[in-house]
């Protein structure tokens, strides 16, 4: 079907979104233009305001209007706790589901010098910085158990190390609720490594 260029430039530009791909993109353009013109008025206005306003917290590298992110800002965190994640996103979903009340880092990424990410694409130095101050007494690293990731957690734990940070990291295996017999073997080997005394 041979659709306007605004239509297809809609659809390619939807494509951007993980997870979205030809399909899912079509439908979407069709569900606002035939259904929701106000929806896609709206989601035109919120995505121009974010791209332009939007920014990085000078702290800790989290999305933000704001030169700090409203964790930053706020007084009532642990300055001498800092949990390292990998994305905000990550950020959300440590606020959603624990009682952390520490401060973060967001690296953008991990480690992976195959695709031309080091310590510089990482915003380490701004780290450093933050462990320089002295402020810093223990550090969570809250990246993924991938291959980056472990190499990312081992550069990290040597920058602490460097600074006399106490490190911690998330535990990671079995999901609750999940059966051994369903547990892949590189997760079961890891939760079994990373066991911790029964309370």
């Amino acid at each position: 079907m041979a659709y306007s260029p605004a239509v297809r430039e809609l659809m390619e530009s939807l494509r951007c979104l993980p997870g979205v791909g030809p399909r899912s993109a079509q439908r979407m353009t069709f569900a606002l233009l035939q259904h929701d013109r106000g929806g896609a008025h709206r989601l035109a206005r919120a995505l121009q305001t974010a791209a332009e306003s939007v920014g990085e917290c000078r702290l800790c590298r989290n999305l933000t209007e704001a030169d700090l992110c409203p964790l930053c800002a706020s007084d009532r965190r642990d300055p001498g706790v800092l949990c390292i994640v990998e994305n905000p996103s990550d950020v959300q979903a440590l606020e959603d589901a624990t009682d952390y009340g520490g401060l973060y880092f967001v690296l953008g990424g991990r480690l992976s010098p195959l695709d031309g990410i080091g310590p510089g694409e990482l915003g380490l130095e701004g780290l450093e910085a933050r462990l320089a101050t002295g402020e810093i007494r223990e550090i969570i690293l809250a990246v993924s158990p991938t291959v980056e990731g472990e190499a990312t957690a081992q550069y990290l734990a040597g920058m602490a190390a460097d600074a006399g940070v106490e490190i911690a990291r998330i535990a990671h295996g079995v999901p609750l609720g999940g059966d051994l017999d369903y547990v892949d073997a590189g997760t079961l080997s890891h939760a079994f490594a990373g066991r911790s005394q029964y309370r």
